[in-house]
């Protein structure tokens, strides 16, 4: 049977300091060289994944952007992508619009993936930003008007803030038959992502489409919070870390160790030793 191991990033795979401890990378990496089927999906972008995750010898392709993206690590490229039309993109800057809450959206220009922005004038959006271009030179352009940006090459939007701000913004989309939307706490700063993608990208439709392609008669994955439950969804196995949200934990079959215990590494040294 060949079996694909899938986990998140942000609190499952990385410790609470955002990174891969040298335990994990060294008991994964092992079991690869084995053998094992290792991939993982997270919300982030390339940016940020690649290097991230650079420790670990990823031999599957990965899910980016909450399954807007797919992406092969080892040839350095996209596999596939799910643009947002521009009809849709008018309505989603419009609700950003209404309920006063900023937010970026990325398209791709000239094949590079850049990140456009009106205005960004909230601390935390300001940092969410300054790390990505600092540490991990994604690009940012400032723009006049998010919606004469968008064009049929425009992938996702994103913005951190309080709940309450994109409340009305995620019931806008909820509306729509050609977008959807993760809406979930973010664990580092206590504010509230919400992301805002093409009605055919999700971490489910990625890893039925690594199931496809790929050949996998099993999947099994790994998640902490509200954005990894349409992953569990197609999975066939479904195991929380111990510092899961509860909604995450009473999904799963298994609940191990938290993701500051090597959680994930440790249970995946055990089932392959069985």
């Amino acid at each position: 049977m060949k079996r694909l191991y899938i986990t998140d990033l942000d609190s499952t795979l990385l410790n609470s300091n955002g990174e891969i401890s040298p335990k994990t990378a060294d008991i994964i990496n092992s079991l690869i060289s084995d053998g094992l089927y290792f991939t993982f999906a997270t919300a982030r972008s390339v940016y940020s994944a690649k290097p991230i995750t650079s420790a670990i010898d990823i031999n599957v392709p990965c899910i980016l952007m909450n399954g807007v993206s797919i992406y092969d690590l080892s040839a350095d490229g996209y596999i596939a992508n799910q643009y947002i039309p521009v009809s849709a993109s008018a309505k989603i800057v419009e609700a950003f619009r209404r309920a006063d809450a900023e937010c970026f959206m990325y398209r791709f220009n000239e094949g590079v993936l850049t990140c456009y922005y009106t205005e960004i004038t909230s601390r935390v959006m300001k940092a969410f930003a300054e790390v990505r271009k600092n540490n991990y030179n994604k690009p940012y352009v400032q723009c006049s008007s998010l919606l004469e940006a968008a064009d049929d090459m425009t992938i996702y939007y994103t913005a951190l803030t309080d709940y309450e701000k994109l409340l009305p913004v995620k019931e806008t989309v909820d509306g729509m038959e050609d977008a959807d939307c993760a809406f979930y706490k973010d664990t580092y700063t206590g504010k509230w992502f919400l992301e805002v993608f093409s009605a055919k990208a999700s971490k489910s439709n990625g890893i039925r489409f690594l199931r496809e392609q790929y050949g996998f008669d099993e999947v099994v994955a790994f998640g902490d919070n509200l954005n990894d439950l349409p992953m569990f969804a197609q999975a066939d196995r479904k195991i929380a870390v111990g510092n899961a949200r509860d909604e995450v934990k009473a999904a799963a079959d298994t609940v191990i160790g938290t993701n500051d215990e090597d959680g994930v590494a440790q249970w995946l040294r055990d089932e392959m030793s069985r």
